[in-house]
């Protein structure tokens, strides 16, 4: 901060220049005087940290089925394989849970 001024008196004439300046720093330390602040932040931090991962969860598996849906995978072998390779349709999860059940003959007498 500063400040240079010129003064004048009544008719205009200069009288004195003066100059002005002030240099200073500020330090602030903060010291909490309990632990509930550090709690409830840390708890918040948690809780969005589960909801990033979730998004990421989510728009991995969208991202992954509009591959597929579109015709196209990731190559098996590739660094990112992994990636979707739990993403699949639903048709396929209950076919391979629910396999054909089996129709039991019925033998008559005659």
């Amino acid at each position: 901060m500063g400040n240079h001024t010129t003064p004048f008196d009544e008719e205009m004439v200069q009288q004195t220049y003066t100059v002005a300046e002030n240099w200073g720093a500020q330090i602030n330390f903060m010291v909490p005087l309990d632990r509930r602040g550090l709690k409830r932040c840390l708890s918040i931090a948690a809780r969005q940290e589960e909801k990033m991962r979730l998004d990421y969860e989510l728009v991995r598996a969208l991202k992954c089925a509009e591959l597929q849906t579109k015709g196209f995978m990731l190559r098996p072998k590739s660094r990112v394989a992994s990636m979707c390779s739990d993403v699949i349709p639903i048709a396929a999860y209950l076919k391979s849970t629910n396999p054909p059940k089996q129709t039991k003959k019925k033998f008559g007498l005659f």
